[in-house]
């Protein structure tokens, strides 16, 4: 049997097998010629006050002991099988997709956007501020919202089911076995295109089918119950439909709407992104350490209690970028991502502060269950309207946002279309920049310099989760009313984030072999 060895070293000793191995031959009391494989199973900065530290746990085999096994999926064929037809292919449908192949069953994905490689060529036309595909950018394609704006795993729903397994899964496409022991995994936009074309591959080897640029205008819904779906005009039955769509596919909650599908109203977030230097938060989280080179680019996460609300970081992206999320060319929305070696000199995270029903309550007699998301888009297009030309997006230095005092010029920014200057502090409704300009001055108390003028908030950051759930059953996991319809992941409003997400869809695939179709 392995042993499992804990240790706590410091950045250098834990950068480099060659570096621990000795420290775990002594800890064992044998010889390092011995040690036949070291396989970490958990690893943490602990960047408190102090020394830095870094928090190893090491399984080591010994030689003649027998060594772990290739991970491995099987993905039987599903020809002739049940069929499961699945709106989207993001994580919580291609999740719900390869579980359900497991499970005995056919799925059939419909996504309106483009296959991963292309739908990269559409983000790169929104980066060099070239239009914007409504179909096909940083919000709607294959592989979801988070496979061109992050891929960070992190997950705290881990209750939802096997949060191991699905970060295996990943590693068995494609990704790097690191995630599988990192505090806070990540795979990087820059290698998940390919993680997602092996799933997609894997899902039409074993029979299912993927359809890309088909969007789905309708159900087919029938004494109570869903019968199937009308996708690029035609009508393709099945007796049961996942509906994981994300967050940002607003014409499916008008679709739904329409078909007299209930929905429900729901509180979300919204705010700016803010961008500072990484070398300001590497000295502030570091300490200025010697051995920060050792270290990956530091990240924050930061929560507020202000004017009775949650105000707080969110998708901290450290080396990262900020990119142009929005699905109109008539909205300014702005998310963030890292590429997987973290190395641009720019951090960015989300800020955000919570949304109300109350809030958005004198929109709800014209749109009922819609009005949040009204109110977020009404928002998107006021900051497209500080910023109208192309895909520019409207910022403000941080310090003169909490002075409330207009920014003369701008500093550097990623923002690759290009920033604006704005007066955030004054056409952001009231009740949300007065929170994030007083919450800026809390967190630099705990964070010295986060206050800063060489850092920037940009407008805005609207897509952080949706404003509208689709209702389920606790039990069986359908819609309350809807026998058949599934909905799922985060644009149902049962994820938040790529995990959590895959985690979802492989729980609604579960539901559907236990109850059956």
């Amino acid at each position: 049997m392995p042993k499992i060895v804990n240790l706590i070293l410091s950045p250098k000793q834990a950068s480099s097998c060659e570096f621990y191995a000795p420290i775990v031959a002594r800890e064992l009391r044998i010889k390092q010629g011995d040690i036949a494989l070291l396989r970490i199973v958990k690893r943490s900065v602990d960047a408190r006050r102090g020394a830095l530290k870094v928090n190893l746990s090491i399984e080591v085999y010994i030689d003649c002991e027998e060594q772990p096994s290739p991970l491995h999926f099987d993905y039987p064929s599903v020809v002739g099988k049940p069929e499961v037809i699945i709106i989207g292919a993001g994580p919580a449908g291609l999740y719900a997709a390869l579980r359900l192949i497991e499970l005995g069953f056919r799925p059939i994905i419909f996504e309106r956007g483009k296959e991963v490689i292309e739908r990269g060529k559409d983000i790169a036309k929104i980066q060099r501020n070239q239009g914007v595909n409504p179909d096909s950018n940083y919000a709607f394609g294959e592989g979801g919202a988070g496979t061109f704006s992050d891929g960070k795993l992190f997950t705290r729903s881990k209750k939802r089911g096997d949060y191991n397994r699905a970060l295996q899964r990943l590693v068995f496409h494609g990704a790097s076995p690191e995630i599988l022991y990192e505090a806070h995994p990540h795979i990087g936009s820059d290698r998940l295109p390919r993680i997602i074309a092996s799933m997609r591959n894997a899902i039409r080897e074993a029979g299912g089918e993927v359809h890309f640029e088909r969007r789905v205008e309708a159900l087919i819904i029938r004494n109570g119950r869903v019968e199937g779906v009308v996708a690029g005009g035609d009508k393709v039955e099945a007796r049961a439909v996942l509906v994981a769509t994300g967050h940002s596919a607003r014409d499916v909650y008008y679709m739904l709407h329409n078909s007299g599908v209930r929905l429900e109203a729901k509180p979300y977030a919204m705010g700016v992104r803010i961008e500072h230097p990484q070398q300001l938060i590497n000295d502030i989280q570091y300490h200025r350490s010697s051995e920060m080179e050792y270290l990956p680019s530091a990240s924050y996460s930061l929560v507020a209690q202000v004017g009775g609300r949650g105000v707080y970081s969110f998708c901290m992206c450290p080396g990262g970028f900020i990119v142009p999320a929005m699905t109109d060319e008539s909205e300014s929305v702005v998310n963030g991502m890292s590429p997987s070696h973290r190395n641009s000199p720019y951090a960015n995270s989300g800020f955000v502060t919570e949304i109300r029903e109350e809030d958005f309550a004198h929109l709800t007699e014209k749109y009922g269950a819609l009005a949040g998301l009204v109110f977020q888009q009404q928002l998107e297009q006021a900051a497209r309207v500080q910023a109208p030309e192309h895909q520019t997006a409207p910022a403000q230095r941080v310090a003169d946002f909490v002075a409330g005092c207009r920014s003369a010029n701008l500093p550097k920014s990623s923002y690759v279309p290009g920033i604006v200057p704005s007066r955030l502090d004054e056409w952001m409704p009231q009740f949300i920049s007065s929170r994030l300009r007083e919450a800026i001055s809390l967190f630099d108390k705990r964070m010295r310099g986060y206050k800063s003028n060489d850092a920037v908030v940009v407008g805005v950051e609207s897509r952080t989760s949706t404003p509208v759930r689709i209702p389920r059953d606790r039990d069986t996991l359908q819609h309350p009313e809807v026998a058949g319809l599934y909905p799922v992941g985060e644009g149902a409003g049962f994820a938040g984030g790529i995990i959590s997400a895959a985690l979802d869809g492989e729980r609604v695939a579960e539901r559907i072999a236990t109850i059956g179709i």
